[in-house]
């Protein structure tokens, strides 16, 4: 059986082309965005609630040397930022890594990476709502509003909750001894109403900021972006008056020792602190919507990384100057280190920022998803209805109703605790096939396209590759980072894996990495490929490894299912296999 159809590509020309016309109609999309707009929505994705949690535990674990690690991070991203740039320059196309993996890769990659991002906009938004709604609940509490618990939490964290209280009063603990998340489940399934049996219990805000945020992104791409920016102006107004005010109250001395844990202590928090610049490359499913795409979405990234970088160190090292950062990991350290400084009138202000942070991430996380299945169902791998155009609003009604059904109704019921990891593994697995699509492009490249738009510097991997590897092994072992006892040992244990079942399973990423890191390497040397793209493979490759073996089986199977989808319509429905047919 021939499968080459599996690895069919798009030319760059085919894939602008049918952009612009699907089944004989103009797809032309109102173009309103320029590079401020763009900018605003990038910040509005990276800073929710990373600067309100992950900066906490982050600097407790490095001290205030974490300010370093968003410098290392936003380099490491910037490997990515600088790769997205370069496509979407190329191909100003609404369809990001799953158009730029349909002109590299092929059609069954391209496939594999649009069910991927589903991960990161879809069910990573239905987190993100329900992170709003706790937010939100807080902010009215510290107005003197108590909002039903019953109608603020999910059925089964509610559930779970009045089991666990049951089982902890039967051995005599009391109500009021339980812990707070104890407690509040257990009161709102004891005070919710019954209808036929079923304890009405659901989380109202976090549905109700869905249904808002999905209706205004149904109305318009011009009603986005002006919600878009306001909420970013205030949230970064309620960020610099934060920082203002805390900045009167850094002791220096808590400066000292700057890492008290060394690199090994830093570097704890690396997976957070990336985490927390997850969203930049979201702005690229709207470049059909840019003014001039080619320009402003390569301009508009890196614009993205340098201001929220600067924010992220800034309000670091206040936080770590206010507060030892031994006392910072806690789940609000922002709240934390003004009431421990009796500064209690702007715990509001900062619930408030953290609310409109929040919402901005769920704006542009449901302005990317029916982007993404709109430029799928344009190839023909989904229906055609997801690719529809609202004749007035001139934006993918159909797939943007279905985006809010699919984060509105789960962020009802559940929790989605365990989905957050697939969110990080679906992310960064994008940024690894979009870094290796530069690679393959550029040494496929046709000549004209050289010519367009935004390049990435061309740096020979062959000068630079080993010394950076040699570089950082030295830098690791003479910090402390990497023991040679550890790593002998480490050695053996990856040695005794292979005859042990129990242990290869839990170690197997890391053979993957390990495996893949020295190919790349050796075919990076050989055929002289430009660095910038393979650092950003081989970076996120080795995040990707630290997730643990349960969320890669999670990923897989949710790649299998995605596999099922294609091989029963898209496969058959393909632009591409009818082209190939009339031939």
């Amino acid at each position: 059986m021939n499968y080459s159809f599996l690895f069919r590509k798009k030319s760059i020309e085919d894939i602008i082309s049918h952009a612009q016309f699907v089944e004989g109609q103009a797809t032309g999309m109102k173009r309103t965005l320029r590079v401020r707009d763009l900018t605003a929505m990038g910040i509005a994705a990276v800073i929710g609630a990373g600067i309100f949690s992950t900066i906490g535990n982050a600097a407790a674990a490095g001290g205030p040397a974490v300010s370093l690690l968003f410098v290392f991070t936003a380099v490491a991203c910037g490997f990515s930022a600088l790769c997205y740039a370069q496509f979407a320059s190329l191909l100003p196309i609404s369809g990001s890594a799953y158009t730029y993996a349909y002109a590299s890769f092929g059609e069954l990659i391209a496939w594999i990476i649009g069910w991927d991002l589903i991960m990161e906009y879809a069910v990573g938004n239905i987190a993100v709502a329900i992170s709003w709604s706790e937010y939100f609940t807080a902010w009215l509490q510290g107005m003197g509003l108590d909002f039903p618990k019953w109608l603020s939490m999910d059925w089964l964290s509610a559930f779970n909750g009045h089991k666990a209280a049951l089982v902890q009063m039967a051995s005599g603990v009391s109500l009021s001894a339980l812990s707070r998340p104890i407690q509040e489940a257990y009161l709102a399934w004891t005070n919710a109403p019954q209808l036929f049996g079923l304890h009405l219990v659901a989380n109202i805000p976090a549905f109700g900021i869905v249904v808002l945020i999905t209706v205004l992104v149904y109305i318009g791409i011009r009603e986005t972006k002006n919600a878009g920016n306001i909420m970013v102006l205030l949230k970064l107004v309620i960020l610099l008056v934060v920082i203002g005010v805390g900045a009167f109250y850094v002791q220096p001395k808590n400066w000292s020792p700057f890492a008290p844990h060394g690199l090994t202590g830093v570097l704890k928090g690396v997976s957070g602190v990336f985490f927390a610049y997850i969203g930049f490359d979201a702005i690229s499913t709207t470049a059909e919507e840019c003014k001039n795409p080619r320009r402003d979405l390569p301009l508009s990234m890196i614009l993205v990384l340098v201001i929220t970088t600067v924010i992220y160190i800034v309000m670091a090292l206040v936080l770590t100057g206010m507060v030892p950062s031994s006392e910072l990991g806690v789940a609000d350290p922002l709240a934390f280190a003004f009431q421990k400084l009796h500064l209690d009138w702007l715990s509001g202000f900062i619930a408030l920022g953290a609310v409109i942070a929040m919402a901005g991430v769920i704006l542009v996380f449901q302005v990317g998803q029916p982007r993404i299945w709109m430029s799928m169902s344009r190839d023909g791998l989904l229906p055609p209805i997801f690719s529809k155009l609202h004749p007035k609003f001139r934006t993918p009604g159909f797939s943007t109703i279905l985006t809010g059904i699919i984060v509105g109704v789960p962020s009802l019921f559940t929790t989605l605790t365990e989905m957050t990891d697939l969110t990080s593994i679906g992310t960064l697995f994008a940024f690894i096939l979009v870094a290796g699509g530069v690679i393959i492009m550029e040494e496929n490249e046709d000549p004209e396209t050289v010519k367009r738009g935004f390049r990435i510097t061309y740096i020979n991997s062959r000068i630079w590759l080993i010394p950076i590897w040699l570089i950082s092994l030295v830098i690791l072992f003479s910090t402390g980072v990497f023991d040679i006892t550890i790593f002998t040992t480490r050695i053996s244990v990856l040695l005794h894996a292979f005859s042990d079942f129990a242990v290869f399973k839990t170690m197997v990423h890391y053979y993957v990495f390990l495996g893949l890191a020295i190919w790349i390497t050796v075919r990076a040397v050989i055929r002289q490929w430009s660095l910038i793209p393979v650092m950003g493979v081989l970076t996120n490759m080795y995040l990707i490894s630290e997730l643990g073996t349960t969320n890669w089986l999670r990923f897989v199977i949710w790649l299998i299912i995605g596999l099922g989808l294609y091989f029963t319509y898209g496969s058959r429905h393909s632009k591409l296999q009818k082209k190939a047919l009339t031939i």
